[in-house]
């Protein structure tokens, strides 16, 4: 169905088209994250299984304790993470990545921990501390290992996504309609927009459907599962309208709170009333906080640089061999407060900016493409030739996690005021555009991306974007 045929159709011979390639499961409006849930319990329970047959091993149980085992854990670890809450899936950064669940799996494996100690002091089996360890370790690995397996299974069933509707149209209905394409994992499908003003045919890049007041009627034939209201000129009663109907046919409803390019890091307090308010604290780093990033940076960066020297050293010389000069590159770029550091990194180009042609005395200005050598094309694809700046950690002038440090050119482009705010933490080694598309985001969407970081920045936060940044790398996506 192209966009210009979805102008002219009525609404409800829209919403019939749609229908009958809906399965009757979807029709239905079963829960995906009822289903999600299902499948992470059964995953839970094959962990425990493994969990339990390592315990009665290192325990020296016999076989009437070693079922009695498996019996227990099966019960005991999924019941741990329903009270840590691994089980809520509704969230949609939960239901696309396990990444976000990972200190709640780490204390459900720690309770385990002392519930596993607790049943063996009381059966009697030798080992019990080491035994309740391994168990648990062993258990909370399996588990994250077929929670992932599960994920990954439930994003590629086609009768698992959701079909999308946009209330509203225009700049920030594009912006989401882009992102949901850019995050296939989410499992939402935009099936086209509703709103009352008429829009250029494909400017919004999906089919306008019809107006606000034809929403019921789309809602009614089941061929729509979720409503995201991403901005429109409707007044506010029609929107609240579209909010009701929604609810009331049990569809999920997503809204797109406006200044939302502001409101990263805030949370649900409480209602006044039956007007829930949003709170954003201060973009400030208390005393402690800072002391706990600096940490996280120093232990991180120094276990980077053990683990990592053999490859490092092979780089050095692969440098070394494959070009002249040195094999370290630095510029200087500016860092916490402006302050200006020199910044490390391994030399993936000719150092010479000119080359001399075979024609004496000519000289031409090479591309920078041209320059990369080839270990450079290899390193930067993935960001290999950033590792050095693990020394720029250790040393303070860089964090694990901030602001990536931008050239000079691009410190001339930032003339807003509050652009200025991602000079308040240590600019990093990676950071929030790292982990969403790296050199593919433009410099506008990076300095917003640095701002909200900084604005709402939390530890977690920090090692949210750390676990998220290896896989970014190793796929490559977004490499310069």
């Amino acid at each position: 169905m192209n966009a210009t045929s979805a102008d002219t159709a009525t609404p409800l011979g829209v919403a019939r088209e749609l229908e009958h390639d809906v399965p009757l499961g979807r029709r239905r409006r079963s829960s995906r994250h009822d289903f999600l849930r299902r499948m992470l319990v059964s995953a839970d329970v094959a962990a425990a299984v493994v969990g339990a047959v390592v315990l009665g091993l290192a325990a020296g149980a016999s076989m009437r304790e070693g079922a009695l085992l498996i019996a227990g854990l099966a019960l005991a670890w999924p019941a741990s993470a329903f009270i840590c809450g691994l089980y809520a899936s509704e969230d949609l950064r939960t239901w696309a990545s396990g990444i976000t669940e990972t200190p709640k799996l780490a204390l459900s494996t720690l309770t385990l921990s002392w519930v596993v100690y607790g049943a063996i002091e009381l059966v009697g089996l030798s080992h019990p501390a080491g035994a309740a360890l391994g168990a648990s370790a062993v258990t909370g690995f399996t588990a994250a290992l077929a929670r992932a397996s599960v994920r990954a299974w439930a994003h590629r069933a086609t009768q698992l996504r959701e079909r999308t509707l946009m209330i509203g149209s225009g700049e920030v209905a594009r912006r989401v309609s882009q992102r949901l394409r850019a995050h296939d994992e989410v499992g939402l499908d935009v099936v086209g927009y509703l709103d009352n003003e008429e829009q250029e045919v494909g400017s919004v890049g999906m089919p306008r459907l019809g107006m606000l007041e034809d929403l019921d009627r789309i809602l009614a034939t089941g061929a729509v599962d979720r409503v995201i209201i991403a901005f429109s000129r409707a007044g506010h009663e029609e929107l609240l309208q579209c909010i009701r109907v929604s609810r009331d046919a049990g569809v999920t409803v997503d809204i797109v709170p406006r200044l939302f390019d502001f409101l990263h890091g805030a949370r649900v307090l409480d209602q006044l009333g039956d007007l829930p308010l949003l709170s954003i604290g201060p973009a400030r780093l208390a005393r402690t906080s800072r002391i706990a990033k600096r940490m996280l940076d120093v232990v991180g960066a120094t276990m980077g640089l053990l683990v990592l020297a053999p490859l490092l050293a092979v780089i050095a010389i692969a440098i070394k061999l494959d070009s002249k000069g040195p094999v370290l590159f630095a510029q200087r770029r500016p860092g916490r407060g402006g302050k200006l550091f020199r910044l490390f990194k391994f030399r993936s180009m000719v150092p010479e900016a000119e080359v001399e042609l075979r024609a004496p005395g000519r000289l031409v200005k090479v591309a920078a493409d041209d320059r990369i050598t080839r270990v450079g094309r290899f390193i930067r694809r993935f960001s290999l030739d950033e590792a050095p700046q693990l020394l720029n950690v250790v040393r303070g002038d860089m964090s694990l996690v901030g602001p990536r440090p931008i050239v000079a050119v691009e410190i001339d482009a930032l003339t807003e005021p509050w652009q200025g705010r991602r000079l308040d933490l240590r600019p990093g080694l990676t950071g929030p555009w790292q982990i969403l598309g790296r050199s593919h985001i433009p410099l506008e969407e990076r300095v917003m991306l640095d701002y909200q970081y900084v604005a709402g920045w939390s530890l977690a936060r920090d090692l949210e974007i750390l676990l998220a940044t290896v896989p970014a790398v190793l796929s490559g996506r977004g490499a310069y």
